[in-house]
């Protein structure tokens, strides 16, 4: 495998992975979660076999893929702005061009995307990946190509991702895939279907070979990692049905961890998601016995009302929310928390908009990910809930979320100045080319003059000011970890 560096990519740098020899150039795009981000990486390599390298020239690609999201509308209409801008460049400079689209929107609106946007060549869902190569033979030939069926297995444990615009430092390692918790807002149980996890193995393998080549940092990842459960395949729901055997020898999430934890002690493992109904303690001792897993959870809690939560279908109440808090705070006392809030939900009034405020000043997150409700078609919302919060509510209600978020922001990488942290230097600053950026075991933020240091070390940093979501520090020496 070729690696070149992109240097479009002002401030940063970015390495190709590309196979030497391969003569035809794929376009990849990806909206979205994390997962998607992922799974292009999976088609980047299935094509890699098929002769294509990636390339940044739009205007040069031989085919143009978007993996695209359905979480949100605000999503979708950028993938629709997107197909209008390759419009442009297939009917202007590159008729030859193939274009398709991948992902969740792909599966949510299957044969309509090929009669709505008449660009379009091919729509592939999220578990249809390997058959590519078949759906571009059938374009060749004149045909619509379409392939969105759900699976029960595949996990794509068997293929070695291409990393696309990677630091070279950081990866994700996918460990699950699907979601069975159908919260009445969400489209992923019908985007992604159900949960099934990767053989633990090949997670294992895929880490190690990451380290062989220099990487530093993984995240594992899934829609709902605290899920995983490898007991030789097949669906989660389906694990009660499992012999003796496999239960006795299953690998739950706190297990893999561990696993991971020992297969390479000097690389620093994240996961993301968590969900709040299905971690355990026995992740959170975990994340305490290791010291190369961060201390760092993502959990999203989406609103802190109990009558809100019960209309999402989310399975844990808010008190059980804050004894979870209460008790990773108990084991991990440095670690960061970060949600997920969602305003304007369906009959969401005042008194459960301010539920939310309080829960937020009881939890006090490091971070958050907030959205006004958007309703999606499909959903069990949209089907049994009127969308009845107006839009101006709900974004006044929404900058609140934000405005609470960023003051508890504050305090905390505030709490920071005068301390030592260990930042693992990912890359460039933003502005100029002067510091290096990078996140410490909390992941926050940090930027710091570049001196000697390289990326992919890791360094000492003194802290000595702070902003709402970035820390600001000297280097004071190499960390041991390097």
């Amino acid at each position: 495998m070729e690696k070149t560096i992109d240097e479009n990519k002002q401030g940063e740098n970015l390495v190709i992975e590309n196979k030497e020899g391969n003569k035809k150039k794929l376009f990849i795009e990806s909206y979205g979660c994390a997962m998607n981000f992922s799974d292009s990486e999976i088609v980047a390599s299935i094509l890699s076999d098929q002769g294509y390298n990636t390339t940044q020239n739009l205007e040069d690609a031989d085919l143009v893929l978007v993996n695209t999201c359905s979480i949100r509308d605000k999503a979708e209409q950028t993938v629709r702005k997107r197909l209008e801008k390759y419009n442009a460049i297939k009917r202007d400079t590159n008729p030859n061009m193939k274009v398709g689209v991948l992902g969740c929107m792909a599966e949510r609106l299957k044969s309509k995307f090929l009669e709505e946007e008449k660009i379009v060549d091919l729509v592939v869902g999220p578990d249809a990946y390997k058959d590519i190569p078949n759906l571009l033979a059938e374009v060749e030939d004149g045909r619509d190509a379409i392939n969105v069926i759900l699976s029960k297995e595949e996990t794509y444990g068997d293929i070695s991702p291409v990393r696309l615009n990677t630091n070279g430092v950081t990866a994700f390692v996918s460990i699950t895939r699907g979601c069975d918790n159908m919260c009445t807002f969400c489209v992923v149980p019908f985007t992604r279907g159900r949960e099934r996890s990767r053989d633990h193995q090949s997670i294992i393998e895929e880490i190690n070979d990451l380290w062989s080549r220099g990487y530093k940092e993984i995240t594992l990842l899934g829609q709902n990692v605290d899920s995983y459960l490898w007991y030789g395949g097949g669906l989660k729901k389906d694990f009660v049905k499992a012999t003796d055997m496999q239960k006795a020898t299953a690998v739950n999430f706190s297990k893999l961890l561990e696993l991971c934890a020992q297969a390479q002690p000097k690389m620093r493992i994240r996961f993301s998601t968590s969900n709040p109904q299905d971690m355990t303690l026995d992740v959170v001792e975990t994340m305490a016995k290791y010291k190369n897993i961060c201390n760092y959870i993502h959990l999203p809690v989406q609103s802190g009302s109990n009558r809100i939560l019960k209309e999402m279908n989310r399975q844990h109440t808010r008190e059980e929310y804050i004894d979870l808090i209460n008790n990773i705070k108990r084991i991990l006392p440095e670690c960061t928390i970060s949600q997920d809030m969602i305003t304007g939900f369906p009959t969401e009034t005042e008194e459960d908009h301010q539920d939310t405020l309080s829960l937020m000043k009881e939890v006090r997150y490091a971070f958050g990910y907030m959205f006004a409700y958007s309703e999606r078609p499909g959903t069990m919302a949209e089907r049994k809930l009127d969308d009845d919060i107006p839009l101006a509510v709900k974004k006044r209600r929404l900058q609140e979320v934000i405005d609470l978020q960023l003051e508890h922001s504050f305090d905390k990488t505030k709490s920071f100045i005068g301390k030592t942290v260990e930042v693992l230097i990912e890359k460039e600053a933003r502005k100029g080319n002067k510091d290096w950026s990078g996140r410490n075991d909390q992941n926050l933020l940090c930027v710091f003059p570049k001196d000697i240091y390289k990326v992919g070390e890791f360094v000492n940093v003194k802290i000595i000011s702070a902003t709402k979501t970035t820390l600001i520090g000297e280097p004071v020496g190499y960390s041991e970890n390097n």
